[in-house]
């Protein structure tokens, strides 16, 4: 029965070549071509969604944003929550490699190792231990409780790969055009065999394009869906008599917000960046997109996601914008009065119609505090960057993460780093928040990061694919567009 599955499997990749398209989801990314085929643990969106594809981990992320069973068909957190027991599906990888506990462990562990000096690693530093129980049983131990575990333990780079093999949904192969993805049979899989999957199944072609390639394509009927729309390049997504009504919104959880690079001159006095943040009309700053449900944010962390007791409220909250403004006017011009100078800004926000719109609204929201703003070309000669991140998981912690000095040693504070470790040990969830929060307002009083909101993901979908919806993760697997059964 194997040989017969291998067969089918082997006549898939050999479609993936030939240049024929019948049957195939066409999927294009908005991305570097280089994404496509990126290796390691730093992976960019559309590798991410490639690897997730063909390398599952314990559990996986579903179409809705939910967690699901991946290689684990199965799992029970302790009463304490800080052990997460898992039962393997038993099945064997592509080669015939059984998948076993023991094998789990040891590629969970690697993983671990490699994601050292990453924000992932730093967000997976709760793992205390990992051991294979019996044949089929894995253990992970958590210095205390995580809530959202599961959640973190679904990201793509912790796949599980042994020596070559991984435990994959779908077969990667290389196409004239893009990377080529069949959906490998249930029995390889860990599922029980389904008499006529093979009838029930295609591939699924994805391409890294350019935005204007990507609408356009998609205008023309090339493309099937549309992935990695952001803010940028936001307004390409309604042209065309064919992609109206097909564009997407994720209502996205993250960071989207300005990076001061260079806290020099008139940005290197702390109440001189506060008075850029306190200028923003976060609200005004989205008009011109007409999005609805769009969240603006003074904070780091969004208000909605604290487990603090002391539930933290937006900065500001009791000024007006006009409130506000008037006391950065007042700054800005101290600073003129005594360095004698003009206050500049340079921003680099990355190309497209959407950067134009939102770089003339924040031109405009700081030249009402007496700040005149350039738009540089390059990250290197701006004093200010866009920051736009979708968050992994609902915690505090994620945000926090993103700042720590050995991540990013210009905007991150080590009296936050040390907080946040704090927290990683403590037992009680209110003693947890409450050094979180501390955390977030250590970082907040730099002013070395300007928050605006919620990032801006969006999508285009043909009418009748299957497989896609909306979630707070802009993660939209690839796997169910192939109309496999999930």
């Amino acid at each position: 029965m194997r040989l017969s599955f291998l067969a089918f499997f082997l006549v898939l990749l050999a479609a993936c070549g030939s240049g024929t398209d019948d049957g195939v989801v066409e999927v294009a990314f908005i991305a570097d071509p280089g994404e496509l085929d990126a290796d390691g643990v730093r992976l960019d969106p559309a590798g991410q969604h490639v690897r997730a594809a063909i390398s599952m981990g314990l559990v996986r992320i579903d179409p809705r944003g939910e967690v699901v069973p991946g290689v684990a068909e199965r799992w029970i957190v302790t009463d304490d929550g800080a052990s997460y027991i898992f039962r393997i599906n038993e099945f064997d990888l592509r080669d015939g490699t059984p998948l076993t506990a023991q094998a789990v462990r040891n590629a969970l562990q690697q993983r671990l190792r490699q994601l050292r000096g990453t924000s992932l690693g730093l967000d997976l530093a709760k793992v205390r231990d990992i051991r294979a129980m019996t044949g089929r049983v894995v253990e992970i131990r958590l210095t205390s409780p995580m809530p959202d575990f599961l959640r973190l333990l679904a990201q793509p780079e912790l796949g599980i790969d042994i020596g070559d093999q991984s435990a994959a949904l779908m077969a990667r192969g290389v196409g004239d055009d893009g990377v080529m993805l069949a959906p490998l049979p249930p029995q390889l899989r860990g599922l029980p065999e389904q008499p006529g999957w093979e009838d029930t199944v295609g591939e699924v072609r994805i391409r890294a394009v350019n935005a204007e390639q990507a609408t356009e394509g998609f205008s023309q009927g090339d493309f099937d869906a549309v992935l990695g729309g952001r803010l940028a390049n936001l307004p390409l997504a309604s042209t065309g008599p064919l992609s109206r009504g097909n564009v997407r919104l994720d209502a996205a959880i993250g960071l989207f917000g300005l990076d001061v690079l260079k806290p020099a001159g008139f940005l290197g006095v702390t109440a001189n960046r506060e008075a850029l943040a306190m200028a923003l009309d976060r609200q005004g700053l989205m008009q011109p997109f007409n999005i609805g449900g769009w969240f603006p944010s003074t904070r780091i962390v969004p208000v909605e996601l604290s487990s603090s007791g002391g539930l933290p409220v937006e900065r500001w909250v009791i000024q007006s914008i006009e409130e506000r403004r008037s006391e950065a006017r007042q700054r800005v011009a101290q600073w003129r009065a005594a360095s004698g100078q003009e206050p500049r800004v340079r921003i680099y926000l990355p190309p497209g119609p959407g950067s134009d719109l939102l770089f003339d609204g924040l031109a405009e929201d700081f030249a009402a505090i007496g700040v005149s703003t350039t738009r540089s070309e390059t990250v290197g000669n701006a004093d200010l960057a866009l920051r736009d991140r979708v968050a992994r998981y609902p915690s505090p912690r994620w945000f926090l993460n993103q700042f720590n000095c050995t991540i990013d040693k210009t905007q991150c504070s080590e009296d936050a780093d040390y907080l946040v470790s704090l927290a990683l040990d403590a037992r009680d969830p209110a003693e947890e928040a409450s050094y979180l929060l501390e955390a977030e307002n250590t970082l907040l009083a730099a002013n070395l990061y300007i928050p605006i909101g919620a990032p801006i993901r969006w999508s285009m979908v043909r009418a009748g694919l299957e497989g896609f919806s909306e979630n707070p993760w802009n993660v939209h697997p690839l796997f169910p567009l192939s109309r496999a059964p999930i």
